[in-house]
């Protein structure tokens, strides 16, 4: 499929992609919050700000966009077909982002957990979130 928008008008429409407080972390956030875990949001001081931080768990979680982190297996997650040497060196640097960032948590004794927007649908949140609520209690 060729790209129908200018490259300005593609940029605007990348600049408005959230990083934080998107729906499927807002989705995430409420369930566990109903299941009785307290979390803090985007701790800075930790090594790639995870999106959500049990301190009492020491565990941190990060909410993953299926195309951005390049789910393997996921439909959202397919490379695009235009421009693809940018893209698999995008998606290699995020790759590697990630593996770097969790190593280094896991040596600071954090457990590290990852849920994927695909796992968020307002279908599979509550069960996703049972899951991921019995990982954090450990």
């Amino acid at each position: 499929m060729v790209d129908t928008l200018t490259p300005a008008e593609r940029s605007k429409r990348m600049s408005l992609i959230r990083s934080s407080n998107t729906a499927p972390e807002l989705r995430i956030r409420k369930e566990l919050h109903g299941l009785g875990l307290r979390y803090r949001l985007g701790n800075k001081q930790l090594p790639g700000k995870p999106d959500l931080v049990f301190p009492r768990h020491n565990t941190a979680v990060f909410v993953h966009g299926c195309f951005w982190h390049n789910h393997e297996g996921c439909k959202v997650g397919n490379m695009p077909k235009s421009n693809t040497g940018f893209w698999a060196e995008k998606f290699k640097r995020n790759s590697e982002r990630d593996r770097r960032t969790t190593r280094e948590l896991e040596l600071l004794g954090w457990r590290v957990l990852v849920v994927w927007e695909c796992e968020l649908g307002p279908k599979q949140v509550a069960e996703t979130a049972l899951k991921l609520a019995d990982r954090i209690r450990g």
